[in-house]
């Protein structure tokens, strides 16, 4: 199977097997953990040149970023090891699963997509030249059916998905997606409250391509009630400024500052994340929208929680940001 991605923005891993295992996502020793999430640097830091796959560690039992060993193209890092529970040996009948992508090196990059990515372990080398945020929760099949209804906002482009016929009552829209349908849509954005395998709570943010405004500065800031500082990919000319208009603000981080130092300007950072101003708060956020007006009538979302080690890092990672 050739399934190989130009950019990847976050990994949601949703993936559960019915027979003999359950998959789960693993850590840098292979071991099931309830989330990790991987920060890919950039080849150019501050103008030092570096590889395109190291990239820092992050989950429960690390406490802070940690430099990996391993490179994102390796089988033998926490993506590569969580993904070949998948490639090594699914079947049609026994896993729920979904792989998308907007887009897929084989295949034209359409607009009405959801600017959403899925991935296996074979990283592309149009992938190295910037930052790249991922993200792995393991969940429960409880939590299916809020993740289904998420996808429908999403319009993900799928490419290779499977929903077995026991359990497309629970997961409609996810099985409509897989057969090539569009789910029909009550609203345009929905929020749903999911809980990882661990009890930890997640806050899934999705937005449909008709809720046309910036995810951040329209929605998430003010349904959370906090400012909220932001990374996302302050490249093109039609990048959205800070934004103190409502009673949330939002303020673009302009600079990221990652343990060893690993220090990058956002125009070399892909990733989609932000951080609540107050430390009080504690909320942190990742997702796959960029403050850019070209994307505002795109589908996409957040995933965010008041997780103190997931905050506390990406909060000290924020190196400079621009106030309104």
């Amino acid at each position: 199977m050739s399934m190989l991605f130009q950019l990847c923005v976050c990994i949601l891993l949703f993936l559960i097997g019915f027979s003999e295992a359950v998959i789960s996502c693993l850590n840098e020793n292979g071991q099931p953990v309830d989330w990790f999430i991987i920060y890919k640097l950039p080849i150019y830091k501050m103008d030092v040149k570096g590889s395109g796959v190291d990239y820092m560690y992050l989950d429960p039992s690390v406490m802070d970023f940690q430099m990996s060993k391993n490179i994102v193209n390796s089988s033998k890092g926490a993506l590569g090891r969580t993904l070949t529970q998948l490639y090594s040996g699914y079947t049609s009948n026994s896993s729920v699963y979904m792989l998308y992508n907007d887009a897929p090196p084989e295949l034209k990059y359409p607009s009405k997509y959801g600017h959403t990515k899925e991935r296996n372990y074979s990283y592309p080398s149009t992938g190295k030249y910037y930052g790249q945020t991922l993200l792995c929760i393991t969940y429960n099949y409880s939590q299916f059916p809020q993740i289904s209804l998420q996808l429908a906002y999403l319009n993900p482009r799928m490419y290779n998905c499977s929903v077995p016929g026991a359990f497309r009552q629970d997961i409609a829209e996810m099985a409509q997606i897989c057969d090539g349908k569009t789910p029909a849509l009550k609203n345009r954005r929905s929020l749903q409250k999911l809980k990882s395998v661990g009890g930890q709570t997640f806050f899934s943010f999705a937005k449909s391509r008709n809720y046309v405004d910036d995810i951040y500065t329209g929605w998430v800031a003010q349904a959370l009630g906090t400012d909220l500082l932001v990374e996302s990919w302050l490249h093109q000319a039609h990048q959205l400024p800070s934004n103190c208009s409502l009673p949330r603000h939002v303020m673009n981080i302009n600079r990221v500052c990652l343990p060893g130092p690993q220090m990058f300007r956002s125009y070399e950072d892909h990733s989609k994340w932000c951080v609540s101003y107050a430390f009080k708060d504690q909320w942190i956020c990742l997702g796959d929208l960029n403050r850019d007006s070209g994307q505002a009538g795109r589908g996409g979302g957040l995933i965010c929680s008041q997780n103190s080690i997931i905050y506390k890092a990406f909060r000290q990672a924020m190196a400079g940001y621009k106030h309104c």
